[in-house]
């Protein structure tokens, strides 16, 4: 279902162009209320929405140490001299190894 893009003009919702143009009289309100509308998709939710990879990384290191982590996720920062500072650059920098992590991360809350 394509979305259609909307603006609240003082006393009603109005269907705009893709130009952010009214499609019409904005005088004449075609929709009285916003959940008429449908501006975005549903997002699903999201476990890691508001928590940063530093918590996540400290949660995990607290429930399983620094040496099971570094079993469970096969990566040199987790095994050898490990670190949180260490560990936080490595992982903003390697997609692979941060979604290993946060996989994990949402296992152990779940």
């Amino acid at each position: 279902m394509p979305l259609t893009q909307c603006c609240f003009i003082g006393f009603g919702w109005i269907k705009l162009s893709s130009r952010g143009q009214p499609l019409h009289n904005p005088a004449i309100p075609i929709f009285s209320s916003p959940t008429h509308v449908i501006m975005h998709p549903e997002k699903p939710h999201n476990p890691l929405q508001g928590i940063t990879l530093e918590n996540i990384l400290i949660t995990l290191v607290d429930h399983y140490g620094w040496e099971k982590l570094g079993q469970l996720i096969d990566i040199r920062c987790f095994q050898s001299d490990p670190s949180i500072k260490s560990s936080l650059t490595f992982l903003r920098k390697t997609p692979w190894a941060r979604e290993k992590v946060e996989a994990i991360f949402c296992k152990l809350k779940t």
